[in-house]
């Protein structure tokens, strides 16, 4: 259970929102059941809901740094065709 509220804690701290991650959003729904599990003393259930929702988590915040590397990576990409485009430009002079 500790390794999955880590989880959902650090997809959270890399900018994982709920409304915008489904995956996210499962996770924690399956970790309130996990936590319902433990109290009903249902402790297989609960460690299989802690499981999914720690494999959800760490999904959703894969995503989130996906998506930051790619904004990330367009950002360079239009640096530099930028830079080409001085350099075409300052070889035509």
């Amino acid at each position: 259970m500790r390794l999955t509220q880590q989880a959902l804690e650090q997809a959270n701290a890399v900018g994982a929102v709920a409304d915008d991650s489904p995956e996210l959003k499962l996770a924690e729904d399956k970790f309130t059941r996990a936590q319902a599990d433990m109290a009903d003393k249902s402790y297989k259930d609960a460690r299989m809901q802690a499981e999914e929702a720690e494999l959800d988590a760490r999904l959703a915040e894969a995503q989130v740094l996906t998506r930051k590397s790619r904004e990330q990576l367009n950002v360079l990409n239009t640096r530099i065709t930028r830079l080409r485009k001085q350099l075409q430009l300052g070889d035509a002079q």
